[in-house]
């Protein structure tokens, strides 16, 4: 819960979340936002009980066909109409502690005017506890956004953003946690190596600057080592003992293992999913 000294009516923030038959993750999401009194929730046309759920609620529910990550963000932005000049953007796995919520109050009540978003660390949680090294936290998002001031762009399976103005950091972490199952899980990763595959061979020919890699701004890290993994190879054993051994996987015991090998299994299902790209093309 959010601090009783930090009423709602006292967060001038709208949160924005964006579902696909999330009827599992959905009710926890909209529970931790009981301090926000403009919830909006955008589906892209679910089959199970999400809408109920969101109209039980008295939340604000939108329906629009979804072609990509970035693509779906800019349309909730533009079309329906945030109360807020500052909106939280949140996928349905996630949650917002007490902590992070109360953060967010002082962050929007102080924030100058040339500032034009904050990051936020997601902490991910699978298997009921949180996998602090195999999921290479802290993993950096921009999620709370100033309106008028980002821009979405589609990156591979997920996406991007274009921000104007500085873009500031939070203390306090966001939660992610899968509660689908391990099944539900491989059938978004194939889903997501196909678009990442098909991405990663459209910026092949671009320019790559190593220094990136070392960079003090944590998303261009991230995007660098993006296109590290890509060169490398042995891709998949490459990740595994980046993440297993360097980055100490090990230490959440049996669960970062398999933790590590699934995620050492997307890059080989990227890696596969290139090659079969370019055999069919001929090259």
């Amino acid at each position: 819960m959010v601090p009783t000294d930090i009423p709602s009516s006292l967060i001038p923030v709208t949160a924005m979340i964006f579902t696909l038959d999330e009827e599992l993750h959905l009710p926890k999401c909209l529970e931790s936002l009981a301090w926000c009194n403009d919830v909006i929730v955008v589906d892209s046309f679910s089959h199970d009980r999400t809408e109920e759920i969101c109209r039980d609620s008295g939340v604000r529910f939108f329906q629009h066909a979804f072609s990509g990550f970035g693509d779906q963000r800019n349309w909730a932005l533009e079309s329906t109409a945030p109360k807020y000049e500052w909106v939280l953007i949140l996928d349905t796995d996630e949650r917002v502690p007490g902590d992070l919520a109360a953060e967010l109050a002082l962050a929007v009540s102080n924030a100058p005017e040339s500032v034009g978003a904050f990051r936020l660390k997601r902490r991910f949680h699978m298997w009921g506890r949180w996998l602090r090294y195999s999921s290479l936290y802290p993993s950096w998002v921009v999620r709370l956004v100033r309106k008028g001031r980002i821009r979405y762009v589609n990156r591979g399976h997920a996406e991007t953003q274009d921000v104007i103005g500085e873009v500031r950091d939070l203390n306090n972490d966001l939660i992610d946690e899968n509660l689908k199952g391990i099944d539900e899980w491989f059938e978004r990763q194939n889903r997501y190596s196909s678009k990442d595959a098909e991405f990663e061979l459209t910026i092949e020919s671009q320019p790559f600057g190593l220094g990136d890699v070392i960079s003090g701004d944590p998303l261009l890290r991230r995007k660098s080592m993006k296109r590290l993994a890509a060169m490398l190879p042995a891709r998949p054993l490459a990740y595994f003992l980046y993440s297993y051994v360097w980055r100490h996987g090990f230490l959440d015991g049996k669960d970062g293992l398999v933790f590590c090998m699934m995620k050492a299994l997307y890059q080989g299902m990227v890696e596969a999913k290139k090659h079969d790209i370019r055999r069919r093309l001929g090259r």
